[in-house]
């Protein structure tokens, strides 16, 4: 078996400036190669692999992780998957919040091939204008002073859960460590995220789990008051403003406030995972915006990159200051591909686009509230959960036979399209959607 290259070319008309902020116009009609996985070896015809290999390949060479949905995606072409046989599928799951404008979007596709042809990775020992540029962008339109980038949302996590306590560590000693975390929460798959996540199903398997962590009921004041009054060892509170793996679960805007203020009160950081909500999902560029608050750090991932493997932890003024040189690092992170990536996502989510995804999320909510089979629905723009009467996992499957992908997250279908899903196709796929649920309550 081997890779067949095929030659197709590609037109990539791009502005150094565009992309960083310095450079000429170029223009490239190169021949750039593309390839198809070909079961018969490198000196036969290429030939379309078909879905029992892939099964068969999955099941004998990839760790058994992930219950998957029975069908191979092969290409995409913005909301839209095509799968082995060539079958068309409208996609509200984006991957689970990573591609935020769809897949093989066109102005992410430059950039990130402009990039590749000029460099593809050094080491974080030497500066890239892709990851310095991107860098300034987040932090203009957040108003945060300084990132650390890594490739992933657990790492970002962890990037914040290691700044938090270095912070209290810098000031108050080694005893003040404990960072605070909501019930039902989930901020990654790491030892020390699943230790973080305030549920107990993820506390199996792989002890022992990072120690100092505590967990209060999300929405309950009064227990985060009563914890942080007895126990001294508190350095901060980690919040997702929307508990997306928990069952797509917002806080109260009031519980948010009065948290924040009581920690900042105590010189508790207040710690925001955006990992899910971020990057335009709720309607704003970062969910934290609607609750009135100012975190201290804030984590992101999924839909920064636009499919590319990148994470961020921004700093506010509070603690831009606390990772110093040989603190923290990664191999990978702000890579230059990566960065350049990003940069084409971050520029397009402005005010315009935020407010149709608002008004998309409403969409949602209008036709799909009250209808037979909805029990409930929560979110916040086009991050949706949908309470349904029928097993929303069976759901999620029939209308994958339908041709829409959706997803779910505990007892809920989850829904999160692309930023710019067209109107006309969500309205399609969202009445595929209500009819399976009524179908099957």
């Amino acid at each position: 078996m081997g890779y067949m290259e095929i030659n197709e070319p590609i037109m990539v008309t791009m502005t150094d400036t565009t992309l960083y902020g310095a450079g000429e116009h170029t223009t490239s009609t190169d021949t750039e190669p593309s390839f198809a996985y070909d079961m018969g070896g490198a000196d036969k015809a290429p030939s379309p692999m078909s879905v029992p290999s892939y099964k068969e390949l999955d099941t004998t060479y990839i760790a058994h992780t992930y219950g998957r949905f029975d069908v191979c995606f092969e290409k995409g072409d913005g909301v839209l998957l095509y799968d082995t046989t060539g079958k068309e599928y409208i996609d509200l799951g984006s991957g689970i919040g990573v591609t935020a404008f769809g897949s093989a979007d066109a102005l992410w596709q430059q950039a990130v091939i402009h990039q590749v042809k000029r460099l593809n990775h050094v080491s974080n020992l030497y500066h890239t204008l892709p990851q310095a540029t991107l860098a300034e962008k987040l932090c203009q339109k957040t108003g945060m002073k300084k990132v650390f980038f890594s490739n992933s949302g657990a790492e970002a996590n962890e990037c914040a859960i290691k700044a938090a306590r270095k912070y209290s560590a810098d000031r108050y000693g080694d005893e003040r460590t404990t960072v605070v975390t909501l019930v039902n929460s989930f901020h990654g798959r790491t030892i020390t995220t699943l230790a973080a996540t305030g549920q107990d199903v993820f506390h199996q398997h792989f002890h022992p789990f990072t120690k100092g962590f505590a967990h209060v009921p999300a929405n309950d004041f009064d227990a985060f008051k009563q914890l942080v009054d007895s126990d001294s060892s508190i350095c901060a509170i980690m919040m997702e403003m929307i508990q997306g793996e928990g069952g797509v679960m917002p806080l109260d805007a009031g519980y948010v406030k009065q948290v924040a203020d009581y920690a900042a009160a105590h010189d508790i950081l207040v710690v925001v995972d955006e990992v899910q909500t971020g990057n335009g999902r709720t309607g704003t560029l970062y969910s934290y915006m609607q609750f009135g608050i100012a975190p201290d750090i804030v984590s992101t991932a999924k839909g920064l990159a636009g499919g590319l493997p990148m994470g961020a932890t921004m700093f506010n003024d509070k603690t831009e200051g606390v990772l110093d040189a040989g603190s923290h690092g990664s191999t990978f992170g702000g890579n230059p591909i990566c960065a350049a990536g990003a940069i084409s996502v971050i520029d397009r989510i402005d005010d315009a686009l935020l407010s149709e995804v608002k008004a998309k999320g409403q969409y949602i909510r209008e036709v799909l509230t009250g209808a037979p089979g909805v029990l409930s629905i929560s979110g916040m723009g086009l991050m949706v959960g949908i309470e349904t009467t029928a097993d929303a996992k069976a759901i999620a499957n029939e209308c994958l036979n339908r041709g829409v992908v959706v997803l779910t997250a505990k007892n809920k279908v989850r829904l999160l399209p692309a930023l710019n899903i067209p109107r006309d196709t969500l309205k399609k796929a969202v009445g595929i959607l209500k009819e399976v649920i009524g179908e099957m309550a």
